[in-house]
């Protein structure tokens, strides 16, 4: 659960990193601003990450092309040692 975003400025941030995390830790989302102006945010880990994968979830969705691992045509393969 996120909760609520709170403002600090670059300074606050530099000062008390710490507890900042902390808070982060618990669910809050902290911009961090210059001038007033937000530049930054810390939020926490899996906030804004989608549902976990599990493993098999695409199996019948996805198609690999027969020639995927070909080699690469001779001017493809040029391109790379200009």
């Amino acid at each position: 659960m996120v909760k609520r975003k709170t403002a600090v400025n670059v300074h606050q941030a530099k000062t008390h990193f710490s507890k900042l995390l902390a808070r982060a830790e618990r669910g809050e989302r902290i911009a961090i601003a210059r001038n007033g102006v937000p530049v930054a945010e810390l939020v926490p880990i899996g906030a804004d990450r989608q549902a976990a994968r599990h493993f098999g979830e695409c199996v019948g969705k996805i198609e690999i092309a027969e020639d995927f691992n070909a080699p690469l045509p001779a001017e493809v393969l040029a391109s790379f040692y200009k």
